[in-house]
């Protein structure tokens, strides 16, 4: 089994992006799909790819927004998009679990739970920490580079623009 591990905000939603830095949407009313992620997931969904959506919400721990919100936003989500799963950091840097990216926990749980073959997947994020948690997990990797005003990731395997791009580029890759 392959996959493709999505960020959320930003890949396949929206970030409400305040002076350059991306934040998750703070209610379903900030929610909005990105264009074209429906195409790409279906597409990805048609070439045997499982769609697992790996994403820190540390909101959750800082008191800034509620579980509930969050399991609002992604069920939402998983009824509009063909979405497998999700596996959601609601901790903060300093709980130092495994699970919050850059550490790959979230990835690699989601591929023991699935059977799925990491050196067979990738991981599409718009974050340094996002792109290091696939290169730590051993997934080939694609940045979605907004040119946010924050640390840049150092290595990845392929950037781009959109998710739409980043399947495209799966597609190719699986077929080539």
């Amino acid at each position: 089994m392959k996959a493709v591990f999505l960020d959320r905000d930003g890949v396949v939603n929206k970030a409400v992006v305040i002076h350059q830095k991306p934040y998750p949407p703070a209610n379903l009313n900030e929610l909005e799909i990105l264009p074209d992620v429906a195409l790409a997931l279906n597409n990805l969904r048609e070439e045997g790819y499982k769609l697992i959506v790996v994403t820190n919400q540390p909101d959750v721990a800082r008191g800034k927004v509620a579980l509930e919100t969050v399991k609002e936003i992604n069920s939402s989500l998983q009824k509009q998009l063909p979405i497998d799963e999700f596996f959601c950091c609601f901790h903060d840097d300093s709980d130092s679990c495994e699970c919050r990216k850059p550490k790959p926990g979230a990835i690699l749980n989601a591929a023991q739970k699935h059977n799925i073959d990491i050196t067979q997947s990738f991981m599409v994020g718009d974050r340094w920490r996002d792109i290091e948690a696939g290169e730590m997990a051993g997934c080939k990797t694609m940045f979605i580079d907004y040119g946010y005003n924050e640390k840049q990731p150092m290595n990845w395997d392929y950037r781009v623009k959109s998710l739409y791009e980043a399947s495209k580029i799966i597609l190719e890759k699986n077929n080539g």
